[in-house]
């Protein structure tokens, strides 16, 4: 099984220590400034979701939808995770391009 280079590429980022993990750490990297990307598990619960979007929205971090909290916490080396924030430009900018390319591929796929 080939490996997902997003989630390779999110274990890289926490090895170099550039992502801040679990909901109040993520809240206020986004209030600091210090978030370049935040990504939210795909099955995180509502109160959390919305707390996380709404936080984004307003401070104008850029926010996507991750694979749910166990994919999540698996590719950083935990149990699970709702919440994670890159604090990298670069590695910020590899994900989304990871991102990119994954739905691209999706809707390529016959």
């Amino acid at each position: 099984m080939k490996a997902d280079p997003f989630l390779t590429t999110l274990g890289l980022a926490v090895r170099a220590r550039k992502v801040v993990s679990g909901e109040e750490a993520v809240l206020r990297a986004i209030r600091t400034g210090q978030a370049k990307l935040v990504i939210l598990a795909r099955d995180a619960g509502p109160n959390t979701g919305k707390a996380v979007r709404d936080k984004c929205r307003s401070y104008g971090v850029t926010l996507i939808e991750g694979p749910d909290r166990y994919a999540l916490g698996t590719a950083i080396g935990k149990a699970s995770r709702v919440a994670l924030a890159v604090v990298e430009t670069g590695f910020a900018r590899l994900l989304l391009e990871h991102l990119a390319r994954a739905r691209e591929a999706e809707r390529e796929a016959p």
